[in-house]
């Protein structure tokens, strides 16, 4: 499964004033000038997430460097967040029996 599947969020795509975007593939190997816009939009490492208002000149740092990064809108990163801790909540405890039935008891429960 790639980097980016893992921030596709369950929620239509639809115009937000904030974006969310991740730094979803690595830094080495990639251009100077696609490290020096990612350091301006202060992404450093991978799978850090900021937030940015919607300017012109951030949709083109983002065209610059869409292969490296997701974009969400504040709804997708909300229901992505809640999907994780959903994730992480606790579950109730499995409760396995290792007693067999024995045949009167079997025999007691179906009457």
């Amino acid at each position: 499964m790639s980097a980016f599947n893992a921030f596709k969020a369950c929620v239509p795509i639809e115009w937000s004033p904030r974006l969310y975007i991740t730094l979803v593939r690595g830094l080495p190997g990639t251009r100077r000038l696609h490290r020096r816009t990612l350091e301006a939009m202060r992404l450093r490492r991978c799978n850090r997430t900021v937030v940015h208002r919607t300017t012109p000149s951030l949709l083109g740092m983002l065209n610059q460097v869409k292969r490296l990064v997701a974009v969400e809108t504040e709804a997708m990163y909300k229901a992505r967040r809640e999907n994780i801790e959903a994730q992480r909540s606790l579950r109730p405890p499995i409760i396995v029996s290792h007693h067999p039935q024995t045949p009167s008891a079997a025999e007691d429960a179906a009457a």
